[in-house]
C-alpha cells in the first residue's frame, strides 16, 4: 500500500464535467467579457455596439450614427447607415448572418463581397454584439439592406422568433435596441453624462463622422461633429484642464500611409502628464505600445533639440519624467490586426506599433521644435524648471530622512481604534463620518486587521491650501498621522501603515461632500496613495427594504426605485427604511453590509486623467464660485423635488 494519500479527484466521472454552450459562458462569467457588472460594465455594453457602428465609418461604409437613450433610462438604441448586417443564410451553419453575429462568440467580421471587409476595426461585430445580446433581457435588431427592412427580437441571447422581413426600405444600415438584464447588473440605469462624453470623444477622433445623441430622459438632442479632429480635441483638453499652456500653439502631425498615426500634443504648467490614446477608434485608458512609442519619441526629440542647439543645463540631469511633465497628448493609431488586452480593450499590445509611432513622431516633433525656436526654448525652459524642482524635492526628502530617528515611535491619535496586525498588506483603515458611526464600526470590525478613525463632520476644504496650512487642522493632522506617510513634500510611501484606506461615509449628499473633500486632500497632498491604489470608497446602504422575512440592502435611489418597481409588479408587500446615517445601523448590520470582506462592495479610486480630476476639483472646491453656480444652473432643470436631500 502506498504511503502517499491522494485526495479525491475533482472529476469523478466525465459526467461531472460541466460544458457551457453557446452564450452560457457570458452569462455565467460576465466579468470576463465586460470587466464587471457595475456601472462601468453596464456602459461597456453600449460601447461594444457603438464601436461596431464606428467600424462601418472607419472602413468607408457609413457617415452617421445615432445613439438614443430611451425614456426609461434603462435602454439604448444605436443606429448606423452602414451596409447592414447580412441576413442571408450561412451555407455551413444554416443560420442567418444576423443570428450568427448575435448568438455565436467570435462570429462576424467581413460582410458582403470578399474585397469589402474591414481594413481597420475595433469591434468587427464579433464577440461584442453576442456578449451584449447574452447580457440583455431584450434586444431587437433591425437591418436595412438590399431594398428591405428586417427585424428579429432576442431575450438573454436567444431568438424569440425567426427573422422577419418587415417590408421594402430604400435606405441601409443596422439598428440595435437593447435592455440590459437587471438580474445580472447591479444597476441598469445609464448615465447620460458618461454617454455624452464618450460620443464627444468619438466625434473628435473620427473627424468626418456625424453623431446624433438623443436623450429621451431629459429631452436633449445633440448633433456632434468635430472636423477639427485631434488638434481641436487637444485644445479642448488643455482648456478644460485649466492649466496655462507653455506655447501658444501645440504640435500635431498625421501619417496616412501604412498604419495610420495621428498625434496632437502641447506642454502645460501642470505637474502631471496626460494622454488620451486610441487604437482603431477605441479608447485605451491603460495605454499600451502606441503610447510607449509616443513617450519614447518625446524624450528623443527633446534631447535631440538640446544637443543640436547646445542648450546649457550645467550640473543638471534631465530625466524622461522631467521632459514629459505637463504634456497633454492625444494619440490615435489604426492597425490592421489590433491586439488588445482582454475583451474590454483597455490596452494595446501590438509590439510593432511602438517603433511605428516612435519613428514617425520623433523626427516630426524635432523638425517642429527646430522650426519654432521660440516655442521650443519655452518648452525646454519649462523642462529645466521641472528637473530643478525634482532635484530640490529629492534633496528635501533626504534631509527629512537624516533628521528623523528610525527608532522614534509614532504618536497615534487618541480616537484611532487601531488593529492588532502590523502586516500592511492585510490591514485596513476605515475613515468614518462621525463618532456614532465610528462606534458601530469599532464594534462590527475585525480588530485583528481593521482600524477605525472617526471624523467630526466635514473636514477642512484643502483645495487652495499649501500642505503646512492643511496640517494645521487637527482632523487633517490626525488623519495623516494615522496613515503614517506624511503629506506634501514629506510624503513617504514607506511609512504607510495600512494597505487599504477606506472612506466610509453616509450614503447621502453630506457623505458625498465629505468624500469629495477627502479625495481632494489625497489628490493634492498625498497623491501616491491613489496612484498606488491604496484608496477605496466603501458602499454603505442608503435603504433597507423588508420583504416579509427577507432584507434587501440598497445603496442608492436608482437601485431602490428598480427594486420597488420589481416588487410592485410581483404584488409583494414591502417596507422601505431610509438611513439618515451609518450611526443608525447596528454593528452587526454595518459589518455584514459594509465591513465584511466577503459581502461588502468597495470602489477603488483611480486617476484615469489627472487634468480632468484637477479641473473637477477646481470647479467643485476652488475659490471661484462661478463654476459651481454654472453647474447648479445647468443641472437644476434635471432635478425634481423628491430627489433633493434636505
Amino acid at each position: 500500500m502506498s504511503a502517499l494519500t491522494v485526495g479525491r479527484s475533482a472529476y469523478t466521472t466525465a459526467e461531472s464535467i460541466q460544458v457551457l454552450e453557446g452564450l452560457e459562458p457570458v452569462r455565467k462569467r460576465p466579468a470576463m467579457y465586460i470587466g464587471g457588472v457595475d456601472g462601468k460594465g453596464l456602459h461597456h455594453l453600449a460601447w461594444e455596439i457603438l464601436d461596431n457602428a464606428v467600424d462601418e465609418y472607419i472602413n468607408g461604409f457609413a457617415d452617421h450614427i445615432t445613439l438614443t437613450l430611451h425614456k426609461s433610462g434603462h435602454a439604448i438604441t444605436v443606429t448606423d447607415n452602414g451596409r447592414g448586417i447580412p441576413v442571408d443564410t450561412h451555407p455551413k451553419h444554416k443560420k442567418t448572418g444576423l443570428e450568427l453575429v448575435l448568438t455565436v462568440l467570435h462570429a462576424g467580421g467581413k460582410f458582403g463581397e470578399s474585397d469589402s471587409g474591414y481594413i481597420n476595426s475595433g469591434g468587427l461585430h464579433g464577440v461584442g454584439a453576442s456578449v451584449v445580446n447574452a447580457l440583455s433581457k431584450k434586444l431587437v435588431a433591425t437591418v436595412r439592406r438590399d431594398g428591405f427592412e428586417y427585424r428579429q427580437e432576442y431575450a438573454k441571447g436567444t431568438p424569440l422568433a425567426k427573422l422577419e422581413k418587415v417590408g421594402p426600405f430604400r435606405g441601409h444600415g443596422t439598428s440595435i435596441y437593447f435592455e440590459p438584464d437587471d438580474t445580472i447588473f447591479k444597476t441598469v440605469r445609464f448615465d447620460p453624462d458618461t454617454i455624452k462624453a464618450r460620443l464627444e470623444d468619438t466625434s473628435f477622433v473620427h473627424s468626418g463622422l456625424k453623431i446624433t445623441y438623443k436623450n429621451e430622459v431629459s429631452g436633449e438632442t445633440l448633433e456632434l461633429a468635430n472636423p477639427g479632429g485631434l488638434p481641436a480635441f487637444l485644445t479642448k483638453l488643455v482648456t478644460d484642464g485649466q492649466k496655462p499652456s507653455v506655447t501658444e500653439a501645440g504640435f500635431s502631425a498625421a501619417r496616412e500611409t501604412g498604419d495610420r498615426v495621428e498625434v496632437a500634443l502641447q506642454w502645460t504648467e501642470s505637474t502631471e502628464e496626460t494622454y488620451r490614446s486610441y487604437a482603431n477608434g477605441i479608447r485605451t485608458p491603460s495605454g499600451g505600445t502606441h503610447e510607449n512609442g509616443l513617450k519614447s519619441a518625446l524624450r528623443k526629440a527633446i534631447n535631440g533639440y538640446i544637443e543640436t542647439h547646445d542648450v546649457k543645463v550645467k550640473g543638471l540631469k534631465i530625466t524622461a519624467d522631467d521632459i514629459r511633465e505637463g504634456v497633454v497628448a492625444v494619440l490615435s493609431v489604426f492597425v490592421r490586426e489590433p491586439q488588445f488586452e482582454g475583451q474590454t480593450k483597455q490596452k494595446l499590445n501590438n509590439p510593432e506599433i511602438e517603433s511605428t509611432v516612435d519613428n514617425f513622431v520623433r523626427p516630426a516633433l524635432e523638425a517642429w521644435l527646430n522650426n519654432n525656436k521660440t516655442a521650443a526654448d519655452s518648452i525646454v525652459a519649462r523642462i529645466v524648471i521641472a528637473a530643478r524642482m525634482r532635484d530640490a524635492s529629492r534633496a528635501a526628502k533626504e534631509e527629512v530622512k537624516r533628521k528623523t530617528p528610525g527608532s522614534k515611535r509614532l504618536s497615534l491619535p487618541g480616537k484611532l481604534a487601531d488593529c492588532k496586525s502590523t502586516d500592511r498588506d492585510k490591514t485596513e483603515l476605515f475613515i468614518v463620518e462621525g463618532d456614532s458611526a465610528g462606534g458601530s464600526a469599532k464594534q462590527g470590525r475585525n480588530n485583528d486587521t481593521q482600524a477605525v478613525l472617526p471624523l467630526r463632520g466635514k473636514i477642512l476644504n484643502c483645495e487652495d491650501l499649501v500642505t503646512s496650512k492643511a496640517l494645521g487642522n487637527q482632523e487633517i493632522s490626525d488623519l495623516v498621522t494615522a496613515i503614517g506617510t506624511g503629506a506634501g513634500e514629506k510624503f513617504n510611501i514607506d511609512g504607510l501603515r495600512y494597505g487599504k484606506i477606506i472612506l466610509l461615509m453616509d450614503a447621502d449628499a453630506d457623505g458625498c461632500h465629505i468624500s469629495t473633500l477627502m479625495l481632494d486632500f489625497f489628490f493634492r497632498h498625498m497623491r501616491k496613495l491613489i496612484e498606488q491604489e491604496h484608496v477605496f470608497i466603501g458602499q454603505p446602504p442608503l435603504y433597507r427594504v423588508n420583504v416579509g422575512k427577507e432584507i434587501h440592502w440598497v445603496q442608492d435611489d436608482n437601485a431602490k426605485e428598480e427594486l420597488v418597481e420589481k416588487l410592485q409588479k410581483a404584488n409583494r408587500k414591502f417596507e422601505v427604511t431610509r438611513f439618515k446615517g451609518l450611526g443608525e445601523m447596528d454593528a452587526k448590520d454595518l459589518a455584514s453590509t459594509t465591513l465584511d470582506r466577503k459581502t461588502r462592495t468597495l470602489l477603488k479610486v483611480k486617476i484615469e486623467n489627472a487634468l480632468d480630476v484637477d479641473r473637477v476639483f477646481v470647479e467643485l472646491l476652488g475659490k471661484d464660485a462661478g463654476y459651481r453656480y454654472d453647474f447648479i444652473m445647468e443641472k437644476a432643470e434635471q432635478t425634481v423635488a423628491e430627489d433633493l436631500d434636505v
